[in-house]
């Protein structure tokens, strides 16, 4: 059982240009108060089968929290070009979005995104050094899941006792290794474990 299930993320400002901030609002439900915070972590993952290169875009704490469905508002960063090889700019990448609590991490939400130029021409005869101004980001909003067991350690209203360990794992997010076989995949199914509205 846990304590915490992310109902929906909705990005709210996709698709947008390549350099823009990410921006987006997560509603969660929380079946029992929190006495401390929860961490929220936004990471690109640069490489494929490089996790040395993944780039943690920003991160932030929501709390305290109190029972019911509670929202707020994330806005990232965009990549660091110069972090990127140039080679894994363009085509399909991933971002995942962590949450935890007490240092544990219970969910993590992976979705695919595809990067390509705003014009035909460039599609084409893609130039050299890349053009990072002229890039486009398009997100797909059907996510993989991930739910961790972790120790929340604090009362529930439903049973009056203590929830040790949450949910069980589901079906893997986006890895280096999923990208590497993704990279000739359409974006538009990327085989997605269910929305978050549906957790």
């Amino acid at each position: 059982m846990s304590i915490v299930t992310i109902r929906n993320v909705e990005f709210l400002n996709n698709p947008a240009r390549f350099l823009d901030p990410y921006h987006f609002r997560v509603t969660f439900e929380c079946i029992a108060e929190l006495p401390e915070d929860l961490e929220w972590r936004l990471v690109y993952v640069s490489s494929p089968g490089n996790e040395e290169l993944d780039q943690e875009l920003d991160d932030c704490l929501v709390g305290p929290v109190p029972t019911g469905v509670n929202s707020f508002e994330f806005e990232g960063s965009p990549p660091d070009p110069k972090k990127i090889p140039p080679e894994d700019v363009i085509g399909i990448s991933a971002l995942i979005l962590t949450g935890s609590y007490n240092e544990q991490e219970f969910v993590r939400v992976g979705y695919y995104q595809n990067t390509e130029y705003d014009n035909e021409e460039m599609k084409e005869a893609q130039p050299e050094p890349i053009h990072f101004e002229s890039l486009v980001r398009d997100i797909n909003t059907k996510p993989r899941v991930t739910r961790f067991q972790i120790k929340w350690d604090v009362a529930t209203a439903q049973t009056g006792g203590t929830v040790a360990a949450g949910a069980a794992t589901s079906a893997a997010v986006p890895s280096a290794n999923d990208l590497d076989d993704a990279a000739d995949a359409k974006l538009s199914d990327p085989k997605p474990n269910g929305s978050p509205s549906k957790s």
